[in-house]
């Protein structure tokens, strides 16, 4: 038996530890599916189903689109509400989410010819390229700032401590977004990592704070070719992750000059890309 309450799900489990079993409540990180639709002129798309845990949607909606983008800045969004639709189950209302625009019809939705079908494991799928990042018009980002390496070896921990699903659940992602000071600004959780990083990007969108110049972006995976295009597009310069970068994202922080960070825990990690940013001690 299951009983949901917003992003996670309580269910009866048997623990075994040591030959002996015994029955327990526990709880699991809900995932279920998001169907983005943009609204414009009249006229109604869908765009995207990605599987996330419910929560911060609406800045999920928006960082994706941005990301993609379909959004370029805020003021394009007239409103972003949940479908309550009368042909619509009512119980299904809260995973569609409609996106007003600003236009007297629907963009050419050129970047989504994919047809996006997200997963909560791989990300968007479809061909990764170099080139489509270069097609976005992404400049090559600007100097600065410089980073303490002490200071980097501080942020999992904060982040840890914020993760409050995590805590309960023990089954989900988080992103992280702190500033060069090491204050945390924002931290967003969903099953996916690539969900927390939109999540995180749609609230800086809706915040009126992109690009993210002088911003540290950590997430608690790896590091993939879909969270280098995304923080790219952002304009965050300094990309961490607690695990390993993939050979496409390392290629994309030297293309776009990001400084990429790696295997993040405890006082230790490797540089991968823009290691001008890092301010060493030369006492």
């Amino acid at each position: 038996m299951t009983t949901r309450v917003g992003s996670k799900v309580r269910t009866r489990i048997t623990v075994v530890e040591q030959g002996q079993h015994k029955r327990r409540d526990d709880h699991l990180a809900t995932e279920e599916p998001l169907e983005i639709r943009l609204q414009a002129g009249g006229e109604t798309q869908t765009v995207a189903v990605t599987m996330r845990t419910p929560g911060h949607d609406f800045e999920l909606a928006a960082g994706f689109l941005h990301n993609e983008g379909v959004v370029g800045e805020r003021a394009l969004i007239s409103g972003i509400t949940y479908c309550v639709d009368a042909d619509i189950d009512a119980d299904q209302r809260y995973n569609i989410v409609n996106v007003g625009l600003r236009l007297p019809c629907l963009p050419a939705l050129t970047s989504l010819e994919r047809h996006f079908y997200t997963t909560s494991a791989c990300g968007v799928c479809g061909k990764a390229s170099l080139e489509a990042i270069e097609m976005r018009g992404c400049p090559v980002l600007p100097a600065g700032p410089q980073i303490d390496p002490l200071l980097l070896a501080a942020l999992p921990q904060q982040m840890r401590v914020a993760q409050g699903l995590f805590d309960v659940t023990g089954g989900l992602h988080a992103a992280g977004l702190f500033d060069v000071k090491g204050t945390l600004l924002c931290l967003r959780e969903d099953v996916g990592r690539h969900n927390a990083v939109d999540k995180l990007i749609g609230w800086a969108l809706m915040q009126d704070k992109l690009p993210l110049h002088d911003c540290i972006l950590l997430v608690s995976g790896r590091a993939s070719y879909e969270i280098l295009q995304k923080s790219t597009v952002a304009g965050a310069p300094v990309v961490c992750a607690v695990s390993a970068p993939s050979h496409l994202a390392v290629e994309v922080a030297r293309r776009f000059g990001v400084t990429l960070v790696g295997f993040l825990r405890g006082e230790r990690f490797n540089i991968y890309a823009g290691e001008a940013r890092i301010k060493w001690n030369t006492q």
